[in-house]
């Protein structure tokens, strides 16, 4: 019997260099997007999606994630005293979102590596794989949209969605056979092709469900092309064995926070919808747009 996605996988160890100084003493995915870390949002999607325990795969200087999902006993105690019992229950609701587990990845050896630093924990089930750049303003959540068509086919599958052909050359690109609803039979898995060389504007947006024989093949790789241990490698090597692995073009809008111009984007478009401070920014952007 095909067991469910109840697991998900977060790769956090990386260093936030675009985004220095403000990372120089705190992750990246800690930053805050309207009043949640970035981290926190992806989460809260896994969640919804399904998804029991959340494993965050850390490096050196990452404390801050493990704090942030943690009891804080003293903050709630400052809060009870203060009579906040609003906030309380913000607090409490991260902390029980689901169960978590860290790992740390020694060396910054690729995301492939990071990944199988998890596969103790995995054992043989599928598992989700959410990178922290990759949010999405979707009414299915991304993550279940990509868990569905796992549950359907019973094999890999990766999160898609189409960028202009400019672009292509910063992701891996994929091209398949187009089976409807925006699934894809993926064919062949290529990472930063030039714009010439792309098969397909369709690129991995960092949100994934691999199975244990992606596990097998990552744990069986010295480095891969770039001289890392990359997912997208182990992709290659599984369609060059003629495995089948699926692809989900995703529906909703892909807010990519990894460089500060998206981060900001985000920032905006999220804000935009809070209830406690879109109307406000609302006119405000429009004040602003006025005087420019």
């Amino acid at each position: 019997m095909q067991r469910k996605v109840k697991k998900v996988i977060l790769p956090v160890a990386g260093f936030g260099t675009r985004f220095l100084p403000a990372t120089k003493a705190q992750p990246k995915e800690m930053l805050p997007v309207v009043d949640k870390p970035a981290i926190q949002y992806l989460v809260e999607e896994a969640v919804k999606a399904g998804i029991e325990e959340v494993i965050f795969v850390t490096g050196r200087g990452k404390h801050a994630i493990e704090d942030h999902f943690d009891k804080s006993f003293e903050l709630e105690s400052r809060l009870v005293e203060s009579n906040k019992l609003d906030l309380i229950e913000k607090v409490r609701e991260v902390e029980n979102l689901a169960k978590f587990s860290y790992v740390r990845q020694p060396m910054p050896l690729g995301d492939g590596h990071a990944i199988s630093c998890a596969s103790h924990i995995v054992g043989d089930e599928p598992i989700l794989i959410m990178f922290g750049d990759t949010l999405y303003d979707a009414q299915i959540p991304a993550a279940k949209q990509v868990i569905d068509v796992y549950e359907k086919y019973g094999d890999p599958v990766i999160g898609l969605s189409e960028v202009p052909l400019d672009e292509v050359s910063k992701y891996g690109v994929v091209d398949g056979v187009d089976l409807g609803d925006g699934v894809y039979e993926v064919k062949s898995f290529v990472e930063k092709p030039k714009k010439e060389e792309a098969p397909s504007n369709l690129v991995a947006v960092g949100i994934y469900v691999i199975t244990p024989e992606v596990f097998k093949v990552l744990e069986g790789m010295n480095e891969g092309k770039s001289g890392e241990i990359r997912l997208a490698d182990a992709f290659d090597i599984m369609l060059g064995q003629g495995r089948p692995l699926y692809a989900k073009k995703i529906e909703g809008e892909w807010l990519d926070t990894g460089n500060k111009f998206n981060f900001i984007k985000t920032t905006l478009k999220l804000g935009l919808k809070d209830k406690e401070i879109g109307k406000d920014l609302n006119k405000f952007i429009k004040d602003l747009a006025d005087k420019i």
